[in-house]
């Protein structure tokens, strides 16, 4: 018997999908054919960059941004603390150093003055992240542009996200995104895709994700295997042709929320950067007291999430570091612990969002 819980996610599977997979699968062509090649070039071309690389995951993606940008042992990399681990872990992964910055206190994203500070001789790149949907400002790729700094756009949870008409992934020198089944589209499994702007990193991406090779047996530089599946690949083309359905519907869900949680004193709602078109991967509100948020949502069968409860360089793995200690980044450590996510899935019925709206507005902290 289906649960009459309202879900955080649901999966999106129709008869192109399935007919896609089954083709590919008969044809005995499982990696490195047509539907790689067609679905790199395809999301390239719908976020505005000059080449698309698919491979495993948005994790390695980021490792072989960092790795085509040379960065390693020695170098400072500046990233926000509030975001997923990986994208501070791929710094360590390389060698480098991350450099926790604060973020801005409407949009969740880099504070280009946080940015500006944290910049040193030892600067190597920036990783920004479109988080929850919301691009980055601008001033932060042109503070870059004016220091002669790389900028990685860790987008993976910007499908569909622009400013002023750019999508995400066409901003910084290069981007990353995730295909991770919750993400804003997906390919069946873990996925993800390296965008770059740049003619001299096209090669050096696509050759680092399929072992450095430049023929079966020549291996011209160092390289491993992060290559995508021809089924993902095919199945994440046939997602591509829904993305912007999906976007749209975000929005409309996200409007519903704010137009209604607007009078709401005891919690604080999301922004939208002007001239963006945010994609709403999560809706993020904070309140006072979240435990009680969380357990009356779940009274009423709403399910939430938190995203996320433990900035990066307060997580273990960074016990360490010089900033690895509470009070390093105090706003981004007020955020995660009032934040709150509430279903933006574009799958949720009308009845469904009512439901969440009628929920948030009952609860009394």
């Amino acid at each position: 018997m289906a649960s009459d819980r309202v879900p955080m996610g649901r999966m999106f599977i129709d008869n192109e999908m399935l007919d896609t997979a089954n083709r590919i699968l008969a044809s005995g062509q499982w990696i490195k054919g047509p539907e790689s090649k067609a679905f790199g070039a395809e999301w390239a071309a719908y976020c505005g960059a000059l080449s698309g690389t698919p491979c495993s995951n948005g994790s390695v993606a980021l490792i072989a941004a960092l790795h085509s940008l040379d960065v390693g042992a020695g170098d400072d990399v500046i990233v926000p603390s509030h975001t997923y681990i990986a994208s501070a872990t791929c710094i360590s992964l390389v060698g480098a150093n991350p450099v926790f910055v604060e973020i801005e206190e409407d949009y969740y994203t880099l504070d280009r003055d946080a940015v500006e500070a944290a910049i040193t001789p030892q600067t190597k790149a920036i990783i920004g992240v479109h988080l929850y949907g919301q691009p980055i400002a601008t001033e932060v790729f042109e503070l870059a542009k004016e220091r002669g700094i790389p900028v990685i756009e860790d987008s993976a949870q910007a499908h569909g996200t622009s400013l002023n008409g750019k999508r995400a992934g066409s901003f910084g020198d290069i981007a990353t995104f995730s295909f991770f089944p919750s993400k804003n589209m997906a390919v069946g499994g873990d996925g993800g895709a390296i965008l770059t702007n740049r003619k001299d990193l096209v090669q050096r991406v696509s050759t680092f994700i399929d072992h450095g090779r430049s023929d079966k047996y020549r291996n011209d530089s160092l390289g491993t295997n992060f290559r995508l599946s021809e089924i993902q690949c095919g199945v994440g083309r046939v997602q591509l042709k829904h993305l912007d359905s999906w976007v749209k519907r975000r929005n409309e869900i996200a409007a519903r929320y704010s137009a209604a949680f607007a009078g709401l004193e005891h919690l604080k709602i999301p922004k939208v950067r002007d001239g963006a078109v945010h994609a709403w991967h999560q809706y993020v509100i904070r309140v006072g007291n979240r435990e009680s948020f969380q357990a009356h949502m779940s009274s009423m069968d709403v399910s939430t999430g938190i995203h996320y409860p433990i900035p990066c360089h307060l997580q273990p793995v960074y016990s360490e570091h010089p900033q690895g200690q509470r009070g390093s980044l105090e706003y981004t450590e007020a955020v995660c612990d009032d934040i709150v996510s509430i279903p933006v899935m574009p799958l949720l019925t009308d009845d469904e969002v009512q439901r969440v709206i009628d929920a948030v507005i009952s609860w009394i902290p």
